[in-house]
Parts: structure tokens; sequence; C-alpha cells
């Protein structure tokens, strides 16, 4: 996904002949699909350095602070046998209102959600951290870029629903993979009404668009072959192909209210695809645009701004 990421497979392309195509595909494969043994972000992708420094500062804080409370380690069985893992915060007060934050890519929920937890928490709200499948704590082999990872976001809204006696109000809240996987899962049939809103921070649409950006944008090379050999690897290995399924689909089918927000710097996740999923969108919808913020930044960038409209969507629709 990042330039280490895909190097090797636009070398094989760039050296032509079918057989460096091949292995190209295969080298893309097993960088970006296999569960990964280190985060692997090109911070310059993201934000420039200086800012991250300070970034990070706020992320360890949050944490620390989260840490203190008290948290209950818990899992739900995937539906292919996986057992997935995540860490539930309760409010201090008792609370049918519960957020589910869902990470990115190569990180970890208590990587990437510490600081949105603790925005809900001190709404008193409940909130569960999760690991999403190939991360962190949970089982699983291969990353499934929200194409996988939506049904099992629905495993852990059923489980909300289950700890809450049919009560529960809930919000869900993803960033990059994690957004685009709460994206995708708003779009199943049996998605629960229990939710109530959906917060969404720099989703890709698919796997295979956000790819496609990357081999044009880095290397002005088009998809074919590579992407589609690389797509015929992984529905073979991991059992699904990165057109499956995508945001713009999902949003169309569902009802759920969704705030879109996505930083104008983003250099991984080009911001004209939260401007996509926007205008895809047939339910009730806002998008969030921040000035400066790179790739997962915005929370970070203009906290001020993010935290005042992350909490008038949600009033709209939680009294």
């Amino acid at each position: 996904m990042t330039h280490v990421l895909i190097a090797a497979a636009a070398g094989g392309v760039l050296a032509a002949g079918a057989s460096a195509c091949l292995i190209g595909a295969r080298v893309l494969f097993n960088r970006v699909i296999p569960r990964q043994k280190e985060v692997r972000v090109d911070i310059s992708e993201m934000a420039d350095g200086d800012k991250w420094e300070e970034y990070i500062k706020i992320i360890h804080r949050e944490r620390d602070k989260l840490l203190q409370r008290k948290s209950e380690h818990v899992s739900v069985i995937a539906h292919d046998g996986l057992t997935l893992h995540g860490d539930y915060f309760p409010s201090e007060k008792p609370s049918h209102r519960t957020a589910i934050l869902v990470h990115g890519y190569t990180s970890c929920g208590m990587n990437d959600c510490p600081t949105m937890a603790e925005y809900f928490l001190e709404r008193n709200w409940n909130a569960l951290i999760v690991d999403q499948r190939s991360h962190g704590k949970s089982e699983g082999d291969y990353v499934g870029f929200g194409i996988l990872d939506r049904f099992d976001c629905l495993k852990w809204i059923n489980y909300v629903e289950g700890r809450s006696g049919g009560k529960a109000e809930i919000a869900l809240y993803g960033v990059s993979m994690g957004a685009a996987t709460v994206l995708m899962a708003s779009g199943l049939d049996d998605f629960p009404k229990s939710v109530g809103a959906i917060i969404a921070d720099c989703a890709f649409t698919s796997p295979y668009e956000v790819f496609k950006h990357i081999l044009k944008r880095d290397y002005h090379l088009p998809p074919h072959p590579i992407m589609d050999i690389n797509d015929r690897y992984c529905r073979k290995k991991a059992g699904y192909g990165f057109r499956d399924c995508s945001t713009l689909d999902a949003v169309k089918k569902g009802t759920c209210p969704i705030l879109f927000i996505h930083g104008k710097e983003d250099k991984f996740v080009p911001t004209y695809m939260s401007q996509q999923n926007y205008n895809a969108c047939t339910g009730e919808k806002e998008l969030l645009l921040v000035e400066n913020a790179g790739h997962a930044a915005s929370v970070y960038e203009n906290t001020e701004l993010y935290m005042k409209s992350v909490t008038e969507f949600l009033d709209k629709y939680f009294d």
C-alpha cells in the first residue's frame, strides 16, 4: 500500500514480460495481504514529520488516560471461525449507548482509537475498541480490507446488542480501513437498526481502487495486468477479490446516517474517495473536509472542529 509495499511489484512490471508481472504481483500480495508483523506506514503519506511528532504525543497521552479506566477484554467468533478480540470500556454511569471503534491497516484498536474512545466515554457512552481480523490480538492469516471485516462488524454489533439486553443504541466509528469496514457493513441486508449513526474518517472506496491510485500516482502504471493477477492470488489465498465489495455500493443501499471525514492533504487515500462516498450515499449524510490534514490526521490537526462536527452530528440521531 505504501512505497515499500509496491516497489517490488512496480519494478517487476517495468521490467516487462509475463513472468515479471507474475513475480511482481506475488510480491505485492505477500507484502500487503498476509498478516503483517509490524506497522507498514510511510509517515510522509500521513503528515509531515514534525506534525506527527506532536500527534504521537496526543495519541500516547489519550491511550495512557484510557488505560486508567475500568475495562474488560472481550471476544466474538467470526463467521469463518476466527476469534476476534476487543476491549470494552463501560461508561461511568450505566448507559445503553455504545460506540464501536475500528482501526486502520496494520494497526490495532489501542493505537488508532483511544482519542475517540475518550471522547465517547466523557459523554457517558460505552466504548468498544476492536482489533480487526489479522490485526492486534485477533486471529487470522489474511487482511480483509473491509470486504471480510464487514461481516465481523456485524458480530460486534450483535455482541453489543446482547450485552444491552436489546436496548442498545450504537454508533460506529472507523478510520482508514476501519472506515471502509463500517461503511461496507452498512450495506448488508441484515445491518441492525440499533446502529443510529456512522462516522467514517478517510475511508477508501475499495482495495482495488486505492491500489490502482498508488500504482498510477507513484509509478505511472495502469492497473492491468498486475492488479488482475494479484486479485486472483487474493481470491485463491484469502478467499475474496479486491472488487467483491465497495463502499460506494454499500452506501447506496444503506439508510444509516453517515458523517464522512477526510483530510484535504491526504496523500495515501485521496480525498476524492470520501467525496465519492458522500455523493453515492442515499441516506442522511454530512461531509467534513479538514484543511492541512494528512491521512488519518484530521482529529489531531483540528481537534476542535473535528469534535464539534462529531457532536453536532450525533446529537441529531441520539436524543
